[in-house]
């Protein structure tokens, strides 16, 4: 789930674990990086969250990517 509901904890909905993700982004770092740094966190749980994650922070504009980086969007 994108967001959270009644059954769904704000920290397991995918906007939970993108607030956690963003902790991690507090530089500039591949993707491979990130996942090493957030796989043992039992929000994230799996690759395809991560990934699922990392696309809906993009999409709102969140995270950026620039010469294989990852980076958190100033706007």
């Amino acid at each position: 789930m994108i967001l959270p509901t009644k059954h769904i904890s704000t920290s397991h909905s995918l906007l939970g674990v993108g607030a956690k993700i963003l902790e991690h982004l507090y530089q500039e770092r591949t993707v491979s990086s990130l996942w090493s740094a957030v796989h043992t966190m039992p929000e994230v749980a799996t690759f395809e969250r991560f990934v699922l994650t990392l696309d809906l922070l993009y999409a709102m504009g969140a995270i950026e990517m620039e010469m294989g980086l990852l980076r958190r969007c100033h706007r």
